[in-house]
Order: structure tokens, then C-alpha cells, then sequence
């Protein structure tokens, strides 16, 4: 199962096209919705917000809400394409009053992208190097979280900093998947602590006070998998490899940790590996998740825990120093509208990101054609897993 997304950020919508999906899997546009809206919410979005209401449209590869084996497209519309309509035309002149961007920003994509390209306007790079493009990774990643779901597999996610406040925790690894859905999705932060969620908002009010924007950690858990998935043999197809590029995918991030990640680094073995133990109900177990649920480049049953680091939107209020693309004198930077900080956003994303790695890797065990196949493959290899510990 894969995706490839097209459109720019105000274009007039983006598209996405899923391909590889299993036939028989129920589909619901309402949940599709709701993750869209999960990735509009939090504290410190800016003015795009108030314009866009994300909503899916699927237009192919769906029949009385079940897959059908070919591919899924998924349309979402931008609403503020009527603004920029002239500015955006694809065919056409281009207006005589047409504003180049010129300027620049420090971190973003503009100035390399420009080079690369031989563009004369840095918007051609920024309106898909935008993150506006990630609202259609959300829709499609709809349909991987609807076949995990289906096989019992949860994600979720919350933020466990932004900028330099961070949310008290002793143990994460062993806390990690018992934190209440709940608690994170009802915080404007998706911060489970709310001294945390309070603090965190008083950081992104002084942020945006100053013309400053935030990064910040957070943490994705998946909860559900069966032992197993992924491989050991080649070393870009380890489940680790692949959910790393996966996230590094997502603009902004500059980090990411399975498990203690660098903390494991500081600590003697015998403090980092997980001891085994055989269940009478479970089979074989740990009894830690100091890994973050990946051994040798597999699914070890546990728990599978990414931290991830984002950095500062690169569009400040207060711009850094650029160099004018046209007169090559120091200039500030331009101006795009954007949020003080989108941390939030980008752990609903990263869920996506990380469905679709789970997706494939249940596939490539199970098989792709239909669900009632799959179902019964994993019923078999669970039916092995149990002899095997007994």
C-alpha cells in the first residue's frame, strides 16, 4: 500500500491516490474527517486555519463503502484558492500586478528550491514545499488506519514538549500506551498533562507575542502488532529504516527516536535490553519496552514508541536576514501567513505516516488481494505463535 499526493498549497485542491489497498475494507469518510480536523486543531495555528474546514472527497476505488482492489483517490478542496485564482491560474498569463517572491526564507525550502529549479519566484517552490500538502497524506493515510483498525492495531499520539516546556514523565516507554485517548485529543496541545497543556500555551503565547514560532517533541504509539513484521535480511527494508524515512518525510522534522533512542546510547546493556519471558497467555514477552517495541528490524509484539523532534516553522513575524534574489542586497525575509507553532499537526501526520509503513508490512506477510484472506493468514500464523510457546 502506497500514496502519491499532488497540488499546491493554494491551488485549487489536493489530490491523493492510494494504491495496492485490499479489496473488502470498509471505509468511512466520517473518520477520514476527523483526522483531517485532528490535524487542523492545536494551539498556535494561524490564519489558514479559520479559512480551510478540510473534508474528503473520494472519487474512485470505493462501492457502498468498501474498497474494491484498485486505487483510491481522495480529493480535499483549498477554499482559499478563490483568493489567489489569478495568482494561481495554471493556464494563462500571469497578472500584470503579479507579486514575485524574492525574499527568501532562512530553513524553508525556498532558496534551494529555486536554484535546483531555475525559477525566477521562490512560489514555486513554497506552495508545494508548503506543509498544506500534508492535509492530503492525512486523507490518504485514512485508508492504511482503516485496515490496521480492522486488524486491531491502534495509533495514537501527543505532544510531549513544545519549545522548552516539557511534560513531566518518569518512565515513557512504560507509560507510553496507557495514556487515555481522551485526555490527549481533549487538550489543545495533545498534551496529556494539563499543568503541561497550560504551560505549553503560555510558551506559544510569548512566541507569537515576539514574532517568534516553536518546535517541539512528540510521540507516536502503536499498540496491537502481531511479532514479526518487517524483516532482518535487507537493511532499507528493516521496519525501522522504513518508518524513519517515513517521518523524516514530513517537513520540519529533524529527529526521531524508536524506543530509549539516544538515552540507550548512555546507559550500560544490561539497563537497555529487554528481558524475555513466556506468558501462559501472551507467548513470548518482555518484560520492559526499553526498544520501543523493534528488534533486529521487526515488530517484537510490544508496543511500537517514535519520538519525534520538529523543528521552528521557518516563517517568522519577526523575518531573519535573506538576500534579495533579484537585486542580491540583504534584505528580511518574506512573509507568508503560517502558524506560531504546529506541533500538534504534526504528530496527527506523523500517524499517518507510520499507518502506511504498518500497512505494507502486513501485506507483505499476510498477502494483499481481499481482507478475508488476510484475516485468515493472520489466523493461521497466530494459531503457529501459540504452539510455538507452549
Amino acid at each position: 500500500m502506497q500514496y502519491i499526493t499532488a497540488g499546491e498549497s493554494h491551488g485549487p485542491q489536493l489530490t491523493a491516490i492510494v494504491s495496492g489497498v485490499p479489496a473488502g475494507l470498509k471505509i468511512s469518510e466520517q473518520q477520514i474527517n476527523a483526522d483531517l480536523a485532528r490535524r487542523q486543531s492545536g494551539y498556535g495555528r494561524g490564519g489558514r486555519m479559520a479559512i480551510e474546514t478540510d473534508t474528503v472527497r473520494v472519487v474512485s476505488g470505493v462501492r457502498f463503502g468498501q474498497t474494491l482492489g484498485s486505487p483510491i483517490t481522495l480529493v480535499v478542496e483549498n477554499r482559499d484558492w478563490k483568493n489567489w485564482t489569478d495568482r494561481m491560474s495554471v493556464f494563462g498569463k500571469a497578472p500584470a500586478d503579479l507579486k514575485r517572491e524574492v525574499q527568501p526564507r532562512p530553513g524553508h525550502a525556498d532558496l534551494v528550491g529555486v536554484l535546483k529549479t531555475n525559477s525566477e519566484d521562490c512560489r514555486d517552490i513554497l506552495e508545494r514545499s508548503s506543509a498544506r500538502e500534508t492535509a492530503a497524506r492525512v486523507a490518504a493515510a485514512g485508508i492504511a488506519r482503516e485496515f490496521l483498525a480492522d486488524l486491531g492495531v491502534e495509533i495514537k499520539s501527543y505532544v510531549t514538549s513544545i519549545g522548552s516546556v516539557s511534560m513531566p514523565e518518569d518512565d515513557p516507554m512504560g507509560a507510553a500506551p496507557y495514556y487515555k485517548p481522551l485526555d490527549i485529543e481533549l487538550s489543545e496541545c495533545r498534551c496529556p498533562d494539563a499543568a503541561a497543556t497550560e504551560a505549553m500555551k503560555a510558551e506559544i503565547d510569548a512566541a507569537k507575542e515576539a514574532g517568534e514560532s516553536l518546535g517541539g517533541t512528540f510521540r507516536v504509539v502503536v499498540t496491537g502488532l502481531l511479532p514479526g513484521l518487517g524483516t532482518y535480511v535487507s537493511g532499507p527494508d528493516r521496519l525501522t529504516s522504513r518508518l524513519g524515512a517515513a517521518l523524516f518525510s514530513i517537513p520540519a522534522i529533524k529527529g526521531v527516536e524508536f524506543g530509549l533512542g539516544f538515552e540507550a546510547a548512555r546507559r550500560v546493556g544490561s539497563k537497555v535490553h529487554d528481558p524475555i519471558v513466556l506468558d501462559p497467555a501472551k507467548g513470548f514477552t518482555r518484560t520492559s519496552n526499553n526498544a520501543g517495541g523493534l528488534e533486529g528490524g521487526m515488530t517484537s509484539s510490544m508496543p511500537l514508541i517514535a519520538t519525534v523532534a520538529m523543528k521552528p516553522i521557518p516563517t517568522l513575524m519577526t523575518p531573519l536576514a535573506t538576500v534579495n534574489l533579484d537585486t542580491l542586497e540583504v534584505e528580511e525575509a518574506s512573509k507568508e501567513r503560517s502558524d506560531t507553532c504546529a506541533v500538534p499537526a504534526a504528530a496527527v501526520v506523523a500517524e499517518g505516516e507510520i499507518a502506511f509503513v504498518l500497512a505494507q508490512a502486513y501485506m507483505e506477510k499476510f498477502g494483499a488481494d481481499n481482507m478475508a484472506d488476510i484475516k485468515a493468514s493472520i489466523k493461521a500464523y497466530e494459531k503457529r505463535l501459540r504452539t510455538v510457546s507452549r
